[in-house]
């Protein structure tokens, strides 16, 4: 995602998910062919220039490994909070935990589907 307005858009009409280290912002589209943008948003507030950019490259790295199972034309924004600039591991198990409930968000018929019911 590259225009503010794609953005604008995924953070005013999609879902939001908070973690400690980062916030997510999703979105499902129409178009079932696109493919998934995602977007990054890292703020003076988490560091100088050199911690922003490896909270990024962290976050890109991460966002790799969530891209298998998420619906083709979904658009993510991933906003880093100051802590995600020393969070080892646990930006990590944010980034996972935040995309799987903003899938579930999004698509409650699949959330449901998939879910294991035991009597």
């Amino acid at each position: 995602m590259r225009s503010a307005a794609d953005f604008r858009a995924t953070v005013r009409n999609g879902v939001r998910v908070g973690r400690a280290t980062l916030v997510l912002h999703a979105r499902a589209s129409s178009e079932a062919d696109a493919p998934v943008r995602v977007g990054f948003v890292v703020s003076k507030a988490v560091g100088n220039a050199v911690t922003r950019n490896r909270v990024k490259r962290r976050l890109r790295h991460l966002v790799r490994d969530e891209l298998v199972a998420t619906p083709p034309g979904s658009r993510f924004v991933v906003r880093a909070l100051p802590p995600a600039a020393v969070a080892g591991g646990q930006l990590g198990d944010d980034l996972h935990g935040a995309w799987s409930k903003a899938l579930r968000r999004l698509d409650p018929e699949r959330a449901e589907s998939s879910r294991v019911t035991t009597r």
